[in-house]
């Protein structure tokens, strides 16, 4: 990127956000933080009121802003891919209100690029396998986004993998994130008093009230983190022939994968499983062809399974 496409570049970042830090600007354009400081004064001279403060970062005068900027094709080609992405992996309220922001960024493309768009939607499709939500027009995801962006509280009826018959929830959300092909939220739950995973899916219905938050959260992130480093996770070791090894790859991300090692013909696997029982289930699809190495508990686990097998098939 040359000097003036990120003089540009960092303008536009600055009209995004309320405050930009000089050090997320070196990272992200890979520069020094003096070649920041000296981009901010070249677009200071050029008369944009950047108003910049010791310790909190940078950002602009309320009010100034540029005319829409041109996008370039590669940037509206990853539009398109978005899009086919927000149609099947987001809710109806979300995907009708990206749809309307999209017709927004074409509206500013030059006329090919508009030609080059719109013959492009018809050679990227998007296929899923599972449904992230309990209904097709189900506003889940926009109501969760609003509760946290809002800090009002949600109610939502829940139906657990554990119980019959779904119960309404009262729920502070913390975030949300995507993962094996559901949506899930962190949130703390007045029923129970405490933080609990809820998954899209499971949510038959989702509103906002008008009650405020009663309790401050951390960052998400900070939730995720705790969950993986205190959960009660088994170290797991299988040996496989490397003819099979390369049809589970996929698979074994949702069962803890942590590494691999060639030993020979075969390929060695490190799994971190907080459930022995359900990677005995998977393991059983590949066990003709594969060896566990450790745990022994895995090993009685699959004996267990085994029997019951036996049993129902007599």
């Amino acid at each position: 990127m040359n000097r003036f496409d990120r003089i540009t570049a960092i303008l536009i970042q600055l009209q995004s956000r309320k405050i930009v830090k000089a050090q997320d600007l070196a990272e992200r354009f890979e520069i020094s933080l003096r070649t920041v400081y000296r981009d901010i004064n070249s677009l200071a001279e050029a008369g944009v009121p950047i108003i910049g403060e010791a310790g909190v970062g940078y950002s602009i005068m309320d009010g100034y802003r540029l005319p829409p900027v041109m996008f370039t094709k590669e940037e509206a080609r990853t539009f398109i891919t978005a899009e086919k992405l927000m149609e099947k992996f987001t809710d109806f309220s979300t995907q009708s209100q990206y749809q309307s922001a999209m017709f927004k960024v074409k509206a500013v493309l030059r006329s090919s690029d508009k030609s080059m768009v719109e013959n492009l939607e018809n050679h990227i499709e998007v296929r899923k396998s599972h449904h992230a939500f309990h209904k097709p027009n189900s506003n889940t995801l926009d109501v969760l986004l609003k509760s946290i962006s809002e800090k009002k509280i949600a109610r939502i009826n829940y139906n657990a993998i554990n119980s019959d018959d779904p119960m309404e929830r009262i729920v502070e959300p913390v975030g949300v994130y995507h993962e094996n092909s559901y949506w899930y939220t962190i949130a703390y739950c007045h029923l129970r008093s405490d933080y609990r995973n809820f998954r899209s899916d499971r949510i038959l219905s989702c509103e906002l009230t008008e009650r405020s938050f009663e309790h401050k959260h951390a960052p998400l992130k900070d939730f995720l983190e705790e969950t993986y480093n205190h959960a009660d996770l088994r170290l797991v070791r299988i040996r496989m022939d490397k003819r099979i090894a390369r049809y589970v790859r996929e698979q074994r991300a949702y069962y803890g994968f942590v590494s691999e090692t060639i030993k020979d013909d075969e390929i060695e696997m490190s799994f971190l499983t907080a459930s022995l029982e359900g990677f005995a289930r998977w393991y059983l699809m590949i066990a003709p062809n594969a060896r566990i190495m450790e745990p022994v508990s895995l090993k009685n686990t699959i004996r267990g399974l085994i029997t019951k097998i036996s049993e129902n098939l007599d």
